[in-house]
């Protein structure tokens, strides 16, 4: 426990730095690039206090390369094209050493063009499509095979569901996890006409035909399950639509790729019990180190915060940041890239994440079933799983490979024994 206390330790309180007036020289700046306003500011201020958090208890334990680090926080607003800007400006006006952010991936798209022109550095905390690997992100959340397959086995296997709705928000996260389910789900045997597709806006609001919908695609008897991609506040109205229209989890149970603790504080829980998500962790994880680290979350902001897996994926990231920092003695883009392939570090579930040479984690599996208290029962958890970079249920991808370490390619073609390209403008 003494690594994790040690990590954990120092002020319960945002701290202003010592000092104001020290010169840029004399920190070491930690970008911070989630959006505080706008439809995704339910899911992403939690990541920032996060990084406050994280960046106050590094300080209190001595900094970094004998240097506090210094947080730059900026608002892109939920206005995708605006993360490229703030992404810029962090960059090039107050050149932060790193940059942790971004939570839904058309704004990691918007990002991605900026910071390999620029040789920056973003670590990625969220659930994401996969069919991407950057030289210049290391993604701390779950690829597909980390998140969506596990769960649509789960529904498979566990639950028998026969027909499937793939409800989504409108952009790249929902349209490419759920291409890949569809295939996934074909070749399982689950027939076109079973299988029911919906995107609809962000903050989309008026959820009654589309529950309609759902409901009517059991009207034969063929159990009904619903693979929700849906982000941000958009999720309220669904949930509350489902509740209205009398839909339970044993009617038709719905698995969440988006849905944590942070979105259920929010919403009225009675009528969800039983409904599921999939993620990497959960605040009810019975473990003594994450214990710890929701005792000192509670301290910090206030005892009726929770926490979610993104924040996990967050303070796994941010940590093994700080150590290949330490071990490379720069936080030099390129020196912390090559000192972070196999670094290790806990998850809070339990077990070691590992970074892998395609910068994506090893991570445990979970599946929880939420509690009218707003938590989620842990009812599967996996070892860990390898992230993924691309699918082997789409052809094209198949054949891809990411190795940033030994090849120096992301998108490595394993039949032709070529490097297709190294930058991410697929």
């Amino acid at each position: 426990m003494n690594f994790l206390k040690s990590t954990l330790a120092g002020s319960l309180v945002f701290a202003t730095l010592a000092g104001a007036a020290m010169s840029a020289e004399d920190t070491i700046k930690v970008g911070v690039l989630h959006s505080l306003s706008g439809t995704m500011a339910i899911s992403e201020t939690t990541l920032k206090d996060t990084m406050l958090m994280l960046i106050d208890q590094q300080n209190a334990n001595g900094g970094l390369l004998g240097k506090q680090l210094e947080a730059v926080v900026v608002d892109p607003a939920s206005d995708w094209p605006l993360f490229a800007e703030k992404a810029r400006e962090l960059l090039t006006v107050h050149e932060v050493d790193v940059i942790f952010g971004n939570w839904t991936s058309v704004s990691r798209k918007s990002v991605l063009p900026v910071i390999e022109e620029l040789n920056g550095l973003l670590f990625y905390p969220v659930q994401y499509e996969g069919e991407e690997s950057s030289k210049n992100v290391f993604y701390t959340g779950a690829s597909p095979n980390q998140q969506a397959i596990p769960a649509t086995d789960y529904f498979l296997e566990e639950l028998g569901v026969e027909k499937f709705a793939l409800l989504g928000t409108d952009y790249v996260y929902p349209r490419t996890t759920n291409n890949i389910l569809e295939s996934y789900l074909k070749g399982k045997g689950i027939a076109d006409d079973d299988i029911f597709v919906n995107y609809t806006p962000f903050g989309h609001s008026d959820w009654s035909k589309i529950v309609a919908d759902v409901v009517a695609l059991g009207a034969d008897g063929k159990k009904v399950g619903v693979i929700s991609t849906i982000n941000g506040d958009a999720n309220i109205g669904f949930y509350k639509e489902l509740a209205a229209a009398g839909v339970s989890a044993d009617d038709i149970p719905v698995v969440a790729f988006s849905v944590g603790e942070e979105e259920l504080a929010g919403l009225d829980t009675s009528n969800l019990v039983g409904h599921l998500a999939a993620w990497n962790y959960f605040q009810s994880a019975d473990t003594d180190v994450n214990a710890e680290f929701v005792k000192t979350w509670k301290a910090t902001m206030g005892e009726e915060r929770v926490t979610n897996d993104p924040m996990e994926a967050h303070f796994i990231g941010f940590n093994m940041w700080v150590n290949a920092a330490t071990a490379a003695g720069s936080t030099e883009v390129d020196s912390v890239r090559a000192s972070m392939y196999g670094q290790e570090y806990p998850n809070l579930t339990g077990g070691m994440a590992v970074m892998l040479p395609n910068h994506h984690l090893a991570k445990p599996v979970l599946i929880g079933e939420i509690q009218d208290d707003g938590q989620f029962d842990i009812i599967s958890q996996t070892s860990e799983v390898a992230g993924d970079a691309w699918t082997d249920f789409l052809p094209e991808s198949a054949v891809l490979m990411s190795d940033w370490k030994d090849l120096g390619c992301g998108m490595y073609n394993t039949e032709t024994k070529t490097c297709v390209q190294t930058l991410s403008n697929y």
